[in-house]
């Protein structure tokens, strides 16, 4: 939301496609939207109804994502199929319905949200305690994270000469609902000492999604703290 809430600040018409309605208020400029991103004949819909009510779609974010945690021996393949289906499926399926009115424009920003876990195999110290494996992402959310920055590469190439941008965030660990029983272990081992902020995340996105980024595509670019760096 923090980044829904950003463009909606910054003036833009936000529409919020999530499976279920956020419990906070929605600011001025944005609506809300029911939508499963696992459901591709949906996601088409609702870019179409988009367009239609707005006349254009200038911004698509893909922040849908779900966590996984454990053990790869510990996966079963409904988690796998779980995790890959929300955040590399949807992902992707999102793009690829957009398209078509960016194209039509000759304008777009797309920006794809992935996760330091996509490149540096992932936070754990398992040989030193395997337990720390046992509350953090695991490979399989680790997989959906590279291949959205693989997917971000390869349409930020294709949809160029369309004046069409596509980059990704890669954070590290951000505080929020999700991370609050993120070990103390591995917190300890961000080099600036502490968690990101939603805040400094959108504002990442914002200028990604802006027209002074229009000569950056197929970026990933790293919020994490100094825990990784390449």
């Amino acid at each position: 939301m923090a980044i829904a809430s950003a463009l909606a600040q910054h003036g833009a018409k936000v529409v919020v496609a999530d499976l279920q309605k956020p419990t906070v208020e929605l600011a001025s400029g944005m609506s809300f939207v029911e939508l499963d991103v696992r459901d591709v004949p949906a996601v088409h819909h609702v870019m179409a109804a988009t367009s239609k009510r707005f006349g254009r779609i200038d911004v698509l974010v893909n922040a849908a994502g779900v966590v996984s945690s454990g053990s790869a021996a510990s996966v079963t393949e409904t988690e796998w199929d779980h995790v890959v289906s929300i955040n590399l499926k949807g992902s992707f399926f999102c793009c690829q319905a957009v398209m078509p009115f960016m194209k039509a424009a000759s304008y777009g920003r797309i920006v794809n949200i992935g996760s330091v876990l996509g490149k540096n195999g992932g936070n754990p110290r398992p040989w030193l305690n395997n337990l720390e494996q046992s509350k953090a992402g695991n490979v399989a959310y680790g997989v959906t994270k590279a291949g959205v920055h693989a997917m971000t590469a390869y349409l930020a190439k294709e949809l160029a000469r369309f004046s069409i941008t596509v980059n990704a965030l890669a954070p590290g660990p951000v505080e929020s609902a999700m991370t609050k029983a993120f070990p103390q272990v591995l917190k300890d081992l961000i080099p600036l000492g502490r968690m990101g902020l939603p805040e400094e995340i959108s504002d990442a996105a914002l200028f990604l999604a802006s027209s002074r980024a229009g000569f950056i595509t197929g970026e990933v670019l790293d919020i994490n703290g100094g825990l990784w760096n390449d």
